[in-house]
Order: structure tokens, then C-alpha cells, then sequence
């Protein structure tokens, strides 16, 4: 008897979610002989490590990884340390920098502790890249280069924008998706996912692995997941992130804040229900549903009982207005913050400051839509005041809160 799922039900999970699968038919046909070999399948994705922090659309990818684990199969977690050196061009308008060895070092450090929140570390695969790139000679990437033409990389939405508006492209962005696409070679991959911004880099892999005698991979694009707006996609240069680092009463406060409709979105992207068991939940109370999104995100990178905590202060703070427990504090200088006279208070850059605010602009906005408030009382003006230097508050803006000190 197959240690592996009929196909049909490993299809829909995999699906979950999904945005395109190029081709379904080869991935039937590869489940299939996989639940008869009794091998299971390599799956890839590869992540360059660009920053040090990862936001929950980063894990959209990571939670697919995870539902072919559940399956069985075998995953990858590529990290690009030699790819981030070159800088993926993909979205961009204009060249990456590129990251410095000891950048990219210490962020896959912190990649490799930040995905064993989902996924199993006992049987997950971590590989680098520069693995076999360092190996490769002048002649290997000449090589690499001859498998590809300059008329199919121009076909590259990004690229060919730039080309047509004279913006430079670098030769060595050209050499990214050969790159990215030699990686599914030398791991022999069977699937590889990615974003759907990353479908050219990813049907470059299928390519290259004809070019080199194997057969091709099938590629999995999963959405880009939109941020607390509902508009924009989730990233931190936007505000609208959820930072999988973040203290769990933030994270559960920020899960709350979305709307009903992004809701079900996260259902389906950032957890392990099937579409069915997600249906279900359609029939309850909406309040109840979202409550339970939280608390399973909370749980997942923090702990059940950090889940059980964040939802009981959160209830402490907007159903019975009182103030939590656990609340973080921030210390600022007094001088960081002081208004003209040196006496009172910029309540906008102490927004900024305190990371309750993008910036002294977007703090000012706040204030100004009445969405900031000290204790109880909703702040109107830029300018408070404090009875005396080393001075308390307790600072909500929307769905956050902080208490503050300032200090001499």
C-alpha cells in the first residue's frame, strides 16, 4: 500500500490556494508515479536573503511548502546566497543594489530560524546556492549562457519596459533567471513555486532543465498577498505589514483590523484548512471566525498560550476598554521629541518614534484623523503637554497600543 494520498486528494490541496500550476497534466503524472515508486517528489523554492525580518506574504510560499510536506514529499528551502549577490530584477524599474557577502550571511541566518515556524526542521531540506555557483568557472557560465537568448530575456515584462524606456539594464540582471533557472538543474527539482511576479524566472527553470537532458519541473505560482489595506500587496515600505517577529498582542491587533472580505484571503493563504473546512466557516459569526485567524497566526509563530494571552488582552482593550497587561513599552529622549519651546511635546514624532507611526507626516495624519489617543482622550492638536520630565503615557493609535516613557 502507496505511504502517499490518492492524487486526486493531494491535487486539492496543493491547489489550495494556488494561483496557476504550468502544466496540472505533468503534475498529475509526476504525483502519480511518485504514489507508485513510493519517491517523493523535490520541491523548491528558492528565497534570497534581502532583508532580515519576514512579513506574512513571505509566508505564503512557505505555508505551500509546508502543505507538500504534510503530503510526504521532499522540499527545499533554497536560500540565495549567490543570487542576492547579483539582485533580482523582478518589479523593478531601475538596477538593485546588490548585497554585501556579510548582508546576505547574516539574513539567511535569520531566514533558516524564521521558517521553522511552519515548516518541519527535521524534514526540511536547507540548501545554498553558492553550493554549486562557487564551483562554476568563466567557461560554466558562458555555458549557462548559450542556453538562452537575449529575444526570449527581453521578453520579460520588466526588462522589455526598460528597454523601451531607455532605462539601463545591466548585464548582470540578464544573468539572474539563468541563475535561478540552473538551480531547479542541480537540484533536480520536481516543482518549483514561487510568486506570481516570479512566473519568467520560474518557466526559465523548465528551460534550463530541458537544456541540460531532465526533465522539466513543474512550476506552482501562488498569489502576492495584499497587506491591512486590501489594496496594496503587503510590505513594509507600504505600513501595511505583519511582521512574523512582531509581539503577539500586535500581531493578533493587526490580524482584527483587516476587513471580512480579506479575511477569508488569509484563511486560504496562511493556513493549513482545506477549502472546504474554510467554507464552513462562512456560516458562523464573522467577529468569532476572525478571532480564531489570529489566534492561529499568533500561534503559529509564537506559541498557543501567547495566542490565548494576546486575544484576552485584546478583548481587555477594545470590548472592555480597559488597558492589557503585556503591553510593550518604548523609552525616547525627552530631546528627540520636544516641541519648539523645549517644554512640551511633538505628539507626531513621538508617533514616529514610538513605531506607532510610518513617519512625523504620517503621524500628523493620524492625529489629524482623530484616530490617536492618550488614556482615553483623542488627541486634536500636534502639541501636548506634560507635567514634568520623566513623563508616562499610554498611546493608542487604531487597533495598537503602547505605553511610552520619556526620559531626560
Amino acid at each position: 500500500m502507496s505511504a502517499f494520498k490518492p492524487v486526486a486528494e493531494q491535487l486539492e490541496y496543493i491547489k489550495k490556494g494556488s494561483a496557476e500550476i504550468i502544466r496540472e497534466s505533468e503534475l498529475r503524472e509526476k504525483l502519480e508515479k511518485s504514489r507508485v515508486s513510493g519517491k517523493p517528489l523535490k520541491v523548491k523554492a528558492g528565497f534570497d536573503p534581502t532583508a532580515p525580518d519576514l512579513h506574512l506574504g513571505h509566508t505564503v510560499l512557505i505555508r505551500k511548502l509546508k502543505h507538500f510536506q504534510d503530503l510526504g514529499h521532499t522540499v527545499i528551502f533554497l536560500i540565495g546566497d549567490f543570487t542576492g549577490l547579483i539582485g533580482d530584477p523582478t518589479g523593478r524599474n531601475t538596477t538593485r543594489p546588490p548585497l554585501t557577502r556579510e548582508e546576505i550571511e547574516k539574513n539567511a541566518e535569520t531566514y533558516k530560524a524564521q521558517v521553522f515556524k511552519i515548516l518541519d526542521p527535521v524534514k526540511t531540506e536547507v540548501d545554498f546556492n553558492s553550493r554549486w555557483f562557487d564551483k562554476f568557472s568563466a567557461v560554466d557560465f558562458i555555458r549557462l549562457t548559450g542556453k538562452y537568448t537575449v529575444s526570449q530575456m527581453l521578453e520579460r515584462e520588466d526588462f522589455h519596459k526598460r528597454f523601451h524606456e531607455e532605462k539601463p539594464i545591466s548585464m548582470h540582471e540578464l544573468l539572474y533567471p539563468l541563475a535561478q533557472g540552473y538551480d531547479s538543474v542541480a537540484l533536480e527539482a520536481d516543482v518549483e513555486l514561487g510568486g506570481t511576479d516570479q512566473k519568467f524566472n520560474l518557466l526559465v527553470g523548465r528551460e534550463m532543465q530541458k537544456a541540460y537532458g531532465q526533465p522539466s519541473q513543474v512550476v506552482l505560482t501562488m498569489p502576492i498577498l495584499e497587506g491591512l489595506d486590501g489594496v496594496q500587496k503587503m510590505s513594509k515600505s507600504y505600513g501595511n505589514a505583519i511582521g512574523i517577529n512582531e509581539p503577539p498582542l500586535e500581531m493578533y491587533g493587526k490580524v482584527m483590523s483587516i476587513s471580512d472580505e480579506l479575511m477569508w484571503r488569509f484563511y486560504e493563504l496562511l493556513t493549513d484548512l482545506s477549502l472546504k473546512e474554510i467554507e464552513a466557516l462562512k456560516s458562523q459569526h464573522p467577529m468569532q471566525v476572525k478571532k480564531d485567524l489570529a489566534a492561529r497566526i499568533v500561534a503559529d509563530f509564537h506559541s498557543a498560550d501567547a495566542a490565548k494571552s494576546a486575544a484576552e488582552n485584546w478583548a481587555k482593550q477594545f470590548q472592555k476598554d480597559e488597558v492589557p497587561e503585556d503591553i510593550e513599552t518604548v523609552e525616547i529622549k525627552h530631546t528627540d521629541v520636544a516641541g519648539a519651546d523645549g517644554k512640551g511635546l511633538k505628539l507626531d514624532k513621538l508617533l514616529a518614534k514610538a513605531g506607532l507611526a510610518d513617519s512625523v507626516s504620517d503621524g500628523a495624519r493620524k492625529i489629524k484623523a482623530k484616530s490617536v489617543r492618550i488614556g482615553n482622550d483623542v488627541q486634536n492638536d500636534v502639541h501636548i503637554h506634560v507635567a514634568s520630565i520623566p513623563a508616562e503615557l499610554t498611546i493608542r493609535v487604531g487597533r495598537r497600543i503602547k505605553h511610552i516613557l520619556i526620559k531626560t
